[in-house]
């Protein structure tokens, strides 16, 4: 997991068993706290994703979507009160390739469903948390994630002062297919990005990234506390 700020010469890296919960977490708010006013912080996840039930009543599909850390999977709600922490004037881009990542800044599918066996068959190696190992794992870890929960301001609280912008792999409600090399998404994004060449808005970028990818698996863009919808017209990653 990579993440860049302006203050250090070069990314910071957590991978495998360096990326526990504890470790990204204080990465982001070391981020936080070396920001200021017209800085950007790109923090790039590639990994599983999964889901937990959502029993604070806020995800309208009633599940919060999750990052699968080396240690435990970090909540959507945990990574929103970090983006609360960010001063005013910071735009923080966060690429999602992980499964159920539409609103990860904020499924582990049902294979009885109307569609979901068709996704499990076509998805068979994507970035997903097995339903049994996600299920198993919620009920090992309750007592931590309740305790998590209860320490974490309901969704929307407190009120950003940074912009946040996503673009993940795929919708909540959908799997992001793997690769060679990177995720389907990852590669994707790269090959749009061409090594900067690209010079359109992020908007129009996630389009291009969008109209490249199978009909199954559609990437998200979405903002937070950009009204204005400025951020979706910057060149994607410019200072």
């Amino acid at each position: 997991m990579p993440a860049q700020y302006r203050d250090r010469a070069h990314p910071t890296w957590r991978l495998t068993a360096e990326a526990t919960s504890a470790a990204v977490l204080a990465a982001i708010d070391a981020a936080a706290a070396a920001l200021g006013d017209g800085d950007l912080f790109v923090l790039s996840y590639s990994g599983h994703g999964g889901q937990m039930p959502d029993t604070g009543g806020e995800e309208s599909d009633r599940k919060d979507e999750t990052w699968v850390l080396y240690d435990r999977q970090v909540l959507d709600d945990e990574l929103y009160q970090r983006w609360a922490s960010f001063a005013a004037g910071v735009r923080i881009v966060v690429l999602s390739d992980s499964c159920h990542s539409g609103t990860v800044v904020k499924a582990q599918l049902d294979a009885g469903g109307p569609t979901g066996a068709v996704l499990q068959d076509v998805f068979a190696g994507g970035r997903f948390m097995p339903k049994d190992v996600n299920d198993q794992d919620n009920q090992d870890r309750a007592p931590l994630y309740e305790g998590i929960r209860a320490g974490t301001p309901p969704e929307g609280q407190p009120e950003l002062a940074a912009r946040v912008l996503l673009m993940s792999g795929c919708q909540d409600n959908q799997t992001s297919s793997d690769g060679e090399r990177n995720g389907l998404f990852t590669a994707t994004l790269r090959e749009v990005w061409a090594d900067g060449a690209y010079t359109g808005g992020y908007r129009r970028f996630h389009g291009a990234i969008k109209r490249r990818m199978p009909p199954w698996q559609s990437p998200n863009l979405m903002t937070l506390h950009d009204g204005s919808g400025a951020f979706k017209r910057e060149r994607p990653f410019t200072i």
